[in-house]
């Protein structure tokens, strides 16, 4: 427990049995007001509970936060991000990792607005989204107090939360007094699932666990085929229809999740040391993946395309372990932003069983001469006879070693 006396705390809440557990604790532990912050961010869910249950708990109707933020979270963080194409270790498209950051700075901005002293999250303490957020306090209030009570709390088994729930007098639903097969957490931009039934390595992922694509085998036998419009490498429109950030990454999800596309079971280094196994379903973000690289593939320079693909492991990290508003993040931005300037086209990709392919793309920038590659003899600026001398001067360190090699004997 912190020493530091706190008078108004800030927590992130969802209004499940966790967070409602860590509200009320926060109260008699600590003395103090809460207040409490619901962001929608695409999950699915209804949020009109998690007030119900705010209320019901004795929090003030004008402490009760609920923000939606799909269209800032795609904007401002989903797509600056898929201008990098991120990929935590080459796979997973850090769906979970990247809304941290919004809602951290979110409720430092309602901590400010209220006048907290502190602000409260709901993560474990052995995975990677206790360091994402409080990174992310840090980062944005300095002198901030942070509660994690799953750091704090004498609360470690089931048994225990349901007891401190009946205790207080906490409505629990039928389905939350035993133990979750598995823990989800969704956005606009994923769902995740971890734990429990998935913590053996060897096992296939249950069927009943996916919950945002159709399973690929029982797909449509006939392809989707889409166009995407792309504006400084964001996606502005889907089959010449424009469309705002949040609608658009809405409309590739149910266009991944008809054709199955997008699912991940993945065992990856959590930034914490341990190595977890989850499973990913990113439906229209793996389309906006496939389609990004398609016009980049046109529209980029080779140095600037393969500058970008050696820095995007580091991008990637950064977004995994929580430095969203580090220095050297923002400086890799501006970099990849910079890469984007004439990332402008269309590109069609058609959709089948689980897959998403480029089947074409265009540019009004692109760097494509049809006349420069063709086999045909052509009137283009290019003599094969200089590719010669361009072969010997990259070759000349090679013969020089291979000369040695001989005096050497090996």
């Amino acid at each position: 427990m912190s020493d530091k006396r706190v008078k108004k705390v800030v927590l992130a809440y969802s209004g499940g049995l966790d967070t409602s557990i860590i509200l009320k604790w926060l109260q008699t532990t600590y003395g103090c007001e809460v207040v409490t912050f619901t962001a929608d961010l695409g999950q699915g869910e209804e949020l009109g509970p998690a007030r119900d249950k705010a209320l019901l708990l004795g929090i003030k109707p004008e402490n009760i936060f609920m923000d939606d933020l799909r269209e800032e979270f795609v904007r401002d963080y989903v797509f600056p991000m898929f201008r990098a194409n991120a990929q935590y270790e080459g796979l997973y498209l850090l769906g979970t990792s990247i809304a941290r950051p919004l809602i951290a700075k979110r409720q430092i901005e309602i901590a400010e607005q209220v006048g907290a002293d502190a602000v409260s999250h709901g993560a474990t303490g052995k995975g990677n989204d206790q360091v994402r957020f409080e990174l992310g306090y840090y980062a944005l209030k300095p002198d901030i107090t942070i509660i994690a009570p799953w750091r704090e709390w004498d609360l470690t088994s089931r048994t225990r939360l349901i007891e401190f729930a009946e205790q207080h007098q906490i409505p629990i639903a039928k389905d939350k007094r035993g133990e979750a097969p598995f823990s989800v957490d969704a956005n606009l931009l994923h769902a995740s699932s971890e734990g429990k039934v998935l913590e053996d390595p060897a096992v296939e992922v249950p069927d009943y666990v996916y919950s945002r694509t159709l399973d690929p085998e029982k797909a449509p036998d006939t392809p989707t085929v889409i166009a995407i419009d792309f504006e400084k490498g964001d996606p502005v429109a889907i089959d010449g229809v424009r469309m705002s950030p949040a609608t658009l990454l809405a409309r590739l999800n149910e266009l991944g999740r008809a054709n199955g596309i997008g699912r991940l079971d993945l065992v990856e280094n959590r930034f914490v040391g341990m190595k977890s196994r989850g499973m990913y379903e990113t439906p229209g973000g793996t389309i906006l993946y496939f389609a990004h690289r398609g016009i980049e593939s046109i529209t980029l320079d080779r140095g600037a395309a393969h500058l970008k693909d050696e820095l995007m492991p580091k991008y990637a990290e950064l977004v995994y372990n929580g430095f969203w508003f580090s220095p050297e993040r923002e400086m890799l931005q501006a970099m990849i932003d910079k890469s984007q300037e004439a990332v402008t086209g269309r590109v069609r990709l058609k959709l089948y069983k689980g897959s998403a392919w480029v089947i074409g793309r265009e540019s009004p920038y692109s760097l494509y001469d049809q006349e420069l590659v063709t086999f045909e003899e052509g009137a283009v600026a290019y003599d094969h006879r200089d590719a010669a001398g361009f072969i010997r001067l990259n070759a000349l360190r090679l013969r020089t070693l291979g000369a040695r090699k001989r005096k050497l004997g090996v």
